[in-house]
């Protein structure tokens, strides 16, 4: 009996080896090619499923990269070369939620925007929203702690994990946090798993915090500004404030001119830059007014104020409207809000000097910038020199007292940065929590830490 016989002996059809089932297996959302094929995937349905798949690799040191829906973008879940993959992603079950306690139980492979959806029935929501809350699933988004819009208000994914289900290495099933608001006993795991992108152990299962949905009128309001200083600005205005916005969204010129050739929503492609921030609430109207009033002392040339989302359709086609244009390479960094302004300043300058485009959308609320470098073609010249302006503006983001990534995670694309934000001693302590979690090695190995 070969090895991965051995694997479906003991989990049937549910251990994938078609060529093309490892090649759809192999990648995620990201820019990051695998080497070659995996040996096989597992599709879990249970957590004795993802059991026997870590008891198996563990048996055979094989390397293990673990799967939801794939929209990651750090290169996390990118398959190994005879390794193995777990997908979760038909761990799919809600299994229940408490509207008292404004808890959900779920397992991995929920969908993010599905919870969402089974909360509001109760009058709550599931504030996490990452751009792909459509796709994406919970588990991925713990893995990477993912944040999203609405992340300014209420927190990026570990403000809403309660506790975890995890598989370790050596196959042991644990348990973490509680269901109670508060908890000191023990170590905090949740915390230490949360953003640990796979590499201490699978997340099966999570319970998650809700909270009630918002109610008043959703009021929007969108500024456009001369320069990014004084978008920059008007954000640390606003978020210095007594105000609190559900959303707070910038993008710049290049940006705003490509998501207007994608989706016409009417912007002006004039301004340096475009705020748009929404509240919910039943003061959101006077609350609008206040941002919009600051936007103006800031500098704004054109202030815009309206109910509902319409205002924000252009901010949340941005990302498809980025990869209509085609052909860019990504990155996810972010800075002190106090120092968002002086990197927009720093990515025009940055593109000027290497003669490149490099549109830029942020979670201003938060300090969290997406650039794009836009490449001219696909050869690997052209992809070497984008990265090599993508290290510049982490480089930026570092020297503004910032961090390499805010929310994509460092999966295989960032490794290699981690060590211009952390330094020796603390990238040796976090390896030191690795091995003593994964002593084979077999979990994600070489990538996040």
């Amino acid at each position: 009996m070969t090895t991965v016989q051995e694997l479906r002996h003991h989990l049937g059809p549910q251990v994938l080896t078609d060529l093309a089932d490892l090649a759809r297996y192999s990648r995620d959302a990201s820019r990051a090619v695998p080497a070659g094929l995996p040996a096989a995937v597992v599709t879990a349905r249970s957590t004795d499923d993802v059991v026997a798949g870590v008891n198996w690799a563990a048996r055979h040191q094989v390397q293990v990269s673990v799967r939801g829906a794939g929209t990651g973008l750090a290169g996390g879940a990118v398959a190994y070369v005879g390794g193995l993959v777990i997908s979760l992603a038909g761990m799919n079950t809600i299994t229940g939620i408490d509207p008292d306690n404004r808890l959900a139980q779920v397992q991995a492979g929920v969908v993010t925007a599905d919870l969402d959806a089974a909360a509001a029935e109760y009058g709550l929501m599931y504030a996490p929203d990452p751009a792909s809350y459509r796709q994406s699933t919970i588990g991925g988004n713990i893995a990477t702690n993912a944040g999203g819009l609405r992340c300014v208000k209420y927190g990026v994914t570990s403000d809403s994990v309660a506790g975890l289900e995890v598989v370790l290495a050596n196959g042991d099933v644990i348990t973490t946090g509680a269901r109670t608001r508060k908890n000191v006993a023990g170590y905090d795991l949740t915390s230490l798993f949360v953003g640990s992108e796979g590499t201490l152990g699978i997340v099966t299962g999570a319970t998650l915090r809700l909270v009630p949905r918002p109610g008043g009128k959703a009021v929007t309001f969108r500024a456009t500004f001369p320069t990014a200083a004084s978008a920059g600005q008007a954000v640390a205005a606003i978020m210095g404030s007594s105000l609190v916005p559900d959303v707070m969204e910038l993008m710049d010129r290049a940006s705003v001119r490509i998501v207007e050739q994608f989706h016409p929503t009417g912007l002006s492609t004039e301004g340096a830059a475009i705020l748009v921030g929404q509240f919910i609430s039943p003061l959101s109207e006077a609350d609008a007014s206040v941002a919009a009033a600051l936007c103006t002392k800031a500098g704004a040339t054109a202030v815009e104020q309206a109910d509902g989302d319409v205002l924000l359709e252009a901010r949340r086609v941005s990302g498809k409207a980025l990869d209509a244009r085609g052909l860019r390479a990504s990155c996810d960094v972010a800075v002190p809000i106090s120092r968002l302004a002086d990197m927009f300043v720093a990515l025009e300058r940055i593109g000027a000097a290497n003669n490149v485009e490099i549109p830029s959308f942020a979670h201003a609320g938060d300090g969290n910038l997406h650039p794009s470098v836009v490449i001219a073609d696909e050869s690997p010249e052209a992809y070497a020199e984008a990265e090599r302006i993508l290290d510049l503006i982490t480089d930026q983001a570092i020297l503004l007292g910032g961090t390499i990534s805010g929310e994509h995670g460092i999966g295989s694309l960032k490794v290699g940065a981690l060590g211009k934000q952390l330094d020796p001693a603390t990238l040796a302590a976090h390896r030191l929590i690795k091995s003593a979690f994964d002593p084979l090695g077999i979990l994600t190995p070489g990538r996040a830490v």
